[in-house]
């Protein structure tokens, strides 16, 4: 430590400029009930580099945070199941928030810290990442505008942006959109079907369900700043 001469003044950093802290804490909303429900949908092992960056996440301080595993189930099947249960449980049905997180997906350490900033806005709000391989695309479906849905993947703008559709694989949801009657279940489906008057449909659960709450009005978005890692466990390669 340098030498120094000290004048009396203790009051610290956050106090002589506390507009600023306020401005800090209001964005973080950690004053607010955050309490977050993290579901994962597994095929029953999780590999390491995955597991590392879980428990790095940081949750906001004395908040309730949990996990929920679902093992060996179709994905689609999987979230249905959980969701389920979590409503039909006493105390986890007053919970806020439900974060789904896929075993191949590597969040940044503050990336749900984010996500809570501008969740207010939007029924669901997601993480930026990218299919897998060399031509992947940004989980970022459609352009969020009334009256043209739809789930063309669209180019991070840097900010948060509104969209139709998002991946899974990080991303919060308001519990409160599960309790919607309007929303007929079941929520998650993988389609492949084929219909005579309309054709083919092949959906995965994820565009599935963002379409059915979009024709409901519910915003979605995706929050670009929020940068998630896509984990090929074969390659070793995380895009």
């Amino acid at each position: 430590m340098q030498a120094q001469i000290v004048s009396e003044n203790f009051q610290g950093r956050h106090n002589s400029d506390i507009l600023s802290s306020v401005e800090r804490l209001e964005n973080g909303q950690g004053y607010r009930d955050l309490s977050t429900i993290c579901v994962v949908p597994t095929r029953g092992m999780i590999p390491a580099k995955a597991a590392q960056s879980w428990m790095g996440m940081m949750s906001p301080m004395n908040q309730k945070f949990t996990r929920l595993f679902m093992i060996g189930m179709e994905v689609g099947e999987a979230y249905n199941s959980v969701i389920e249960s979590i409503l039909a449980n006493p105390e986890l049905s007053k919970w806020k928030y439900l974060l789904t997180l896929e075993e191949d997906n590597l969040p940044p350490p503050d990336g749900l810290l984010k996500l809570y900033e501008h969740i207010d806005d939007y029924a669901a709000l997601g993480g930026l990442y990218w299919t897998k391989g060399e031509g992947g695309q940004p989980m970022i479906y459609g352009e969020g505008k009334e009256g043209d849905m739809h789930f063309r993947p669209q180019p991070p703008t840097l900010e948060i942006q509104e969209c139709d559709g998002l991946g899974m694989g990080f991303t919060l949801f308001k519990m409160d959109i599960f309790k919607d009657p309007r929303l007929e279940k079941p929520w998650f489906k993988t389609c492949q079907e084929f219909d005579p008057a309309r054709g083919a449909k092949v959906m995965t659960q994820d565009l599935y369900f963002f379409e059915k709450i979009r024709k409901l009005g519910y915003k979605v978005a995706c929050d670009t700043r929020v940068r998630v890692g896509h984990y090929d466990y074969n390659m070793d390669i995380v895009w």
